[in-house]
C-alpha cells in the first residue's frame, strides 16, 4: 500500500474514534485517540467492504480495543473490538453528533504532536463522548464542560473568580479573552465584556463538574457562557474549530424532552 511501511512492531490499546477518512477504494484512514500512545493515525485495511471484518467497529466516536502494527509514516489496525460504540446513539441525532464532531476536533487540535501521551485529555474526551450518547445532561452544557476543563489541561483554563491580571479577589463583572478571563474594575481593558453573574457562576460550575448548579441554569446564561467559551478557545488556538458554528446551542428543551423520554 502506497505510504505504510511496515516496522514490525505490534501493540494494543484503548482508544476513541476521532475521526475517519476515505482511503483508495476500500480502505480508510482513522484518527484514534489512545490512552497510553496519544493520537494515532491509521489504516484500516478494507474496511469499506460488505464483508469486512470490522464491521461498523471503527465508526467515529466509538470507544475500541484495537491492536495495531506500526508503521514508517501510518499504522496498520490489525484488530479491533467495540468497548462501547457511542457513534451509534449519536450519529442520527444531529445536535449531539454536531457536539461530538467539536469534542473529536478539539481533541485532535489539542494533541499536536502523534503518539504523544495525554491520559488526562484522553479521560476527559471519553468522558464527555459518553455523557453525550447516554444523554446525562445538556448537550451544550457537554460540550462548553468539556471545552472549559480541556483548556485547563492545556494551561488556558480562563479566570474565573480573581482577577486574571492582578489577582485581586473576585466576583468581577469584567471579562475579558485578551486578559485571561474575568477582570476587575482596574484592569478591565476596553472592549471586556459584562456577562451576568449567572453567567461566571455557570462556567465555574461546569468546570467544576457542578451539575446541579449547571443542569438548573437559565438558557440565556448557557448561551452566553458558550459564547466566552467559544472565544477564549479560539483566541489560545488561534484558529477557529471548524465544527464549532455548526453546533446547534438552542437545545435546553429538547434535550429535557429527549432525556424524559429515554429515562421513560
Amino acid at each position: 500500500m502506497s505510504g505504510v511501511g511496515f516496522k514490525g512492531k505490534l501493540y494494543r490499546d484503548d482508544a476513541l474514534v476521532l475521526r475517519v477518512q476515505k482511503l483508495g477504494e476500500s480502505d480508510r484512514i482513522i484518527t484514534l485517540f489512545t490512552r497510553r500512545h496519544g493520537r494515532v493515525r491509521a489504516v484500516a485495511k478494507g474496511v469499506r467492504k460488505t464483508m469486512s471484518k470490522f464491521g461498523g467497529r471503527l465508526e467515529p466516536f466509538g470507544h475500541v480495543d484495537v491492536q495495531l502494527l506500526e508503521g514508517r509514516s501510518l499504522d496498520v489496525i490489525s484488530q479491533v473490538e467495540g468497548v462501547d460504540l457511542y457513534g451509534r446513539r449519536i450519529m442520527d441525532d444531529y445536535p449531539r453528533y454536531t457536539v461530538a464532531s467539536a469534542i473529536a476536533e478539539t481533541a485532535e487540535r489539542l494533541t499536536p504532536v502523534e503518539q504523544e501521551p495525554s491520559l488526562r485529555l484522553f479521560l476527559l474526551t471519553l468522558g464527555a463522548i459518553r455523557a453525550l450518547a447516554l444523554g446525562e445532561h445538556g448537550s451544550s452544557l457537554v460540550l462548553d464542560a468539556y471545552l472549559l476543563r480541556a483548556m485547563g489541561v492545556a494551561g488556558w483554563a480562563p479566570a474565573l473568580l480573581d482577577c486574571a491580571v492582578c489577582g485581586n479577589p473576585g466576583p468581577h463583572r469584567g471579562f475579558s479573552v485578551p486578559a485571561g478571563g474575568a477582570v476587575c474594575p482596574d484592569c478591565r481593558p476596553p472592549g471586556a465584556s459584562h456577562p451576568a453573574p449567572a453567567t461566571i457562576e455557570l462556567m465555574a460550575a461546569l468546570a467544576s463538574s457542578d451539575w446541579q448548579v449547571a443542569d438548573a441554569s437559565e438558557p440565556n446564561h448557557r448561551r452566553e457562557a458558550s459564547g466566552l467559551v467559544a472565544a477564549h478557545l479560539q483566541w489560545h488556538l488561534e484558529r477557529a474549530l471548524r465544527s464549532l458554528p455548526l453546533v446547534d446551542r438552542d437545545d435546553t428543551t429538547r434535550d429535557r424532552a429527549r432525556d424524559r423520554k429515554e429515562r421513560s
